[in-house]
């Protein structure tokens, strides 16, 4: 058996085959956040790693997000959706710079006939106006303070316009509903909290914080906010 002469165009095709497979690159592995957002219209920085060095107790961090998963980070445009955001709105007649404004407002004795401002021993170290004017850490920072001194009066509720309501009940209640009425009016009067809602599409939304165990509903905003897109996305 005689073996085919091979011509000079052959031996060239052979050879740029050797040269190009030893040369060739490992073939890249990519994160579960980048084939996601490869797939759809998800930022991959939604998910881009942040050091742990330095980074706050409190945090959690966008990496530890689980397949199908994304963290409300502050770090990027879903801070958005957090509570601390000033995110304005204004709610039954009045302005609200925060919905974390909004929320640690109820805390504070409402008039002179409230049973948390009677007593002379305990200062209020803010007025309900001003809290309701506060964002972030200022007005979380107003909200603990107010904890304290309703801890000190044996106090379990919190108020809004003259209604007091259980401020953490074993089920969904009106403070509850409360929660989830202002944060649907956050949504609605603030375009770009609506369109970064819109954006996270059908990915299950995960706070930036631990929570104690069997927090109340209403702590869990991530679940508001979910609730709040399907009801969006149906409208749409």
């Amino acid at each position: 058996m005689t073996t085919p002469e091979l011509n000079l165009s052959s031996i060239l095709a052979l050879l740029l085959v050797v040269i190009c497979g030893c040369r060739s690159a490992a073939p890249t592995i990519r994160s579960p956040a980048e084939l996601l957002a490869a797939r759809t219209n998800y930022p991959v920085r939604w998910w881009t790693p942040v050091a742990t060095n330095g980074a706050p107790s409190w945090e959690i961090l966008p990496q530890e997000a689980k397949p199908g998963e994304v963290i409300l980070s502050k770090r990027n445009e879903l801070g958005l959706l957090s509570n601390f955001a000033a995110t304005p709105f204004t709610f039954r007649g009045k302005r609200y710079a925060s919905l974390e404004g909004f929320w640690q407002m109820m805390k504070y004795p409402e008039g002179a006939d409230d049973p948390r401002a009677k007593s002379v021993e305990l200062p209020w170290a803010h007025t309900r106006e001003q809290v309701a004017q506060m964002t972030a850490f200022e007005a979380k920072r107003a909200g603990d303070l107010a904890s304290e001194n309703m801890k000190r009066l044996g106090i379990t509720w919190v108020s809004f316009q003259g209604q007091r309501m259980e401020y953490r009940p074993a089920a969904p209640g009106e403070h509850y509903r409360l929660i989830v009425a202002a944060t649907r009016e956050k949504v609605r009067q603030n375009p770009e909290v609506q369109r970064v809602l819109l954006a996270t599409g059908d990915l299950i939304l995960k706070p930036d914080h631990h929570q104690e165990a069997n927090a109340p509903a209403a702590w869990r905003y991530y679940e508001i906010l979910m609730q709040i897109r399907a009801e969006s996305q149906r409208r749409k």
